[in-house]
């Protein structure tokens, strides 16, 4: 999350890039506002795109506009809102807005590299206690998928999928309509 429209300030350009490529390198796919064109209403393509994301990085910078930096909280919190796993890259010039005053941040820096790579390995560990906590919710189907579903978006483990048909067999939830609660949330 960061500003797309035109001028885009050339260190927020470099920002972007270097997320970018640590991100691949950790086999992530980056995707952002301008990523696919829906032709339909632009707020509900964002949060499709963050309900289908493990991770939302929001970009703070001092050359982006308030309008675009209100944006981008914004979307920080329908992130952390559907659960997803949230950092905020900011430039060490730039303002966080005394809501995210105590919510951890990586600033880019000479140090940036380190630090949001060691920060992109972590995400494994926090992957492995989504699936343990699954596991331990097994009365509660629908809170095991969604940790199971927040596991797969993070790691990628097909088996994770496979977990999730099995909880609704054991939970006898498989029968239910297409449209249930469970059903919905199981379809990954």
């Amino acid at each position: 999350m960061t500003r797309l429209g035109k001028p885009i300030p050339p260190e927020i350009i470099t920002i972007g890039n270097t997320v970018t490529e640590l991100c691949t390198n950790f086999g992530f796919t980056v995707i952002d506002a301008s990523t696919t064109i829906t032709g339909r209403d632009f707020l509900l393509k964002i949060w499709k795109q963050i309900a289908a994301t493990p991770l939302a990085v929001g970009v703070c910078h001092e050359r982006i506009p308030q309008k675009t930096q209100s944006n981008i909280y914004y979307e920080l919190g329908i992130a952390q809102a559907m659960g997803k796993e949230t950092i905020i890259v900011k430039s060490p010039n730039a303002d966080i807005p005394s809501d995210f005053v105590r919510t951890e941040y990586i600033e880019f820096n000479s140090k940036f590299n380190e630090a949001f790579s060691t920060y992109l390995h972590e995400l494994g560990d926090i992957a492995e206690h989504y699936e343990f906590m699954a596991d331990q919710l097994e009365s509660n189907p629908v809170l095991s998928i969604d940790y199971l579903k927040r596991a797969f978006l993070i790691s990628g483990d097909v088996k994770l999928r496979e977990k999730v048909q099995t909880l609704l067999l054991k939970s006898g939830l498989e029968a239910r309509a297409k449209n249930s609660v469970e059903r919905l949330a199981a379809s990954f």
